[in-house]
């Protein structure tokens, strides 16, 4: 893994020193990053566009394309350098991530969903965890999966039904978790259990997260789900049955886990906005290219006003969200103490205008828009789960409205 950029990405770890890890204010890529984001769009170019509607069309999970990535270095960029990773930053990683949406956001979600899983093991796994199972990861081309949602609990994580009772030196595990990327194909999950049943218990202190094996007895993946859009995404109920977890598999310790999961959200809601930018650029290109094309009443549509206008509208909206997930990123990597907020400013307003310029991108291409032949309609359908995954669009709103009600009165005081 890593033979054709190690070089490149090892000098970028060395010597990272703009946007996302310097407290400077700057608004261009180094010339290390502007080499991912090349290798990226090429990637994305020649591996993932010429087969993104094929994918869409059969659901099939898009191994080819995984083993490619990993093959090149597209996968894995944050797994520490302790365990074979290359540890790159948040902002790094969100760049390569947008390149790769602009192709497919249901392969780049594939990609990004293990990712996810990674994330609390980075956080909260002690050494021996993040070796065992980060580098697996690094040492071939699998993926992991995030089990927290289910079908009683999405947003309402303190919801969350599926217990883990201690038993000896093992947790027994019982419960079913819903919506899960990656569900049917991952080696391993990290899952989020109640190991306290006082019902009065803090969610706090009432939640435990595991790392579970794929192939231990009990771990039951259920059917793909044939979703509306990102359809080459693997999407599952996985069940619980009686799964026997080993003490060393406990992240952090008992009752740790929600702080676990909030913690991992912050860090990915960034990476969840990129996709939603990548997308939202990919509308604005199609359409552009279309209006140029595309004639009534003896001219080109884009000379059209009406026209015009929706695309300049679809080029402020780009603009501006690619600014939000870049200045969340740049929080999370420095630890600012507003990231949390601006993670959910990030992912709400791209997932805003990843919608808007998918749906218009349509509109421009009129009739034609409406039809599978072209690729606009497939924008449009992918587009929509960005309003719901990793909080939906209200919770993110929740979110801001009570960190801005705390930082007024912070004030106030």
């Amino acid at each position: 893994m890593l033979r054709k950029i190690a070089p490149l990405l090892r000098s970028a770890k060395e010597s990272f020193s703009t946007t996302a890890a310097s407290k400077n204010i700057s608004f261009e890529l180094n010339d290390t990053q502007k080499d991912f984001q090349e290798l990226a769009t090429k990637f994305t170019r020649e591996e993932i566009i010429p087969v993104a509607a094929e994918y869409d069309r059969t659901g099939n999970y898009p191994w080819d394309i995984i083993k490619k990535a990993w093959g090149l270095g597209l996968l894995n960029q944050h797994i520490p350098q302790s365990v074979g990773g290359l540890e790159l930053s948040l902002f790094d990683c969100c760049v390569v991530s947008e390149a790769i949406a602009y192709g497919c956001t249901g392969i780049e979600t594939a990609l990004e969903a293990s990712g996810l899983a990674q994330t609390p093991v980075i956080l909260a796994g002690n050494k021996k965890q993040q070796k065992k199972y980060l580098g697996r990861l690094i040492e071939e081309p699998i993926v992991a999966a995030y089990c927290v949602t289910e079908p009683g609990a999405g947003s309402d994580v303190a919801g969350v039904k599926t217990k883990a009772e201690k038993k000896g030196k093992e947790w027994i595990l019982n419960g079913t978790k819903a919506w899960i990327t990656n569900g049917g194909v991952a080696n391993w999950y990290f899952v989020l259990a109640r190991s306290n049943p006082d019902p009065k218990a803090p969610a706090s202190k009432a939640f435990t997260a595991f790392i579970v094996e794929r192939e231990w007895e009990g771990v039951q993946p259920g059917r793909k789900e044939i979703n509306m859009g990102q359809r080459a995404s693997d999407t599952r109920m996985v069940t619980f049955e009686d799964v026997r977890i080993p003490e060393e598999n406990v992240l952090l310790g008992e009752g740790a886990g929600f702080k676990i999961a909030m913690g991992t959200f912050d860090k990915t809601r960034p990476a969840v906005a990129c996709g939603a930018v990548g997308l939202a650029q990919r509308a604005l290109d199609e359409a552009t290219k279309y209006s140029l094309e595309r004639k009534t009443f003896n001219k080109p549509i884009a000379e059209h006003q009406a026209v015009a206008f929706m695309l300049a509208d679809m080029a402020i909206g780009i603009e501006t969200a690619r600014l939000a997930w870049m200045k969340a990123a740049w929080a999370l990597d420095n630890n600012d103490p507003a990231k949390s907020m601006l993670a959910s400013i990030a992912k709400c307003y791209a997932a805003d205008v990843a919608n808007k310029c998918a749906t218009d991108a349509v509109q421009v291409f009129g009739g034609a828009g409406f039809n599978s032949e072209y690729p606009v309609e497939k924008l449009m359908r992918d587009a929509k789960i960005y309003h719901l995954y990793e909080g939906t669009a209200q919770i993110q709103r929740l979110i801001i409205s009570r960190q801005l009600f705390s930082n007024f009165i912070q004030k106030e005081k």
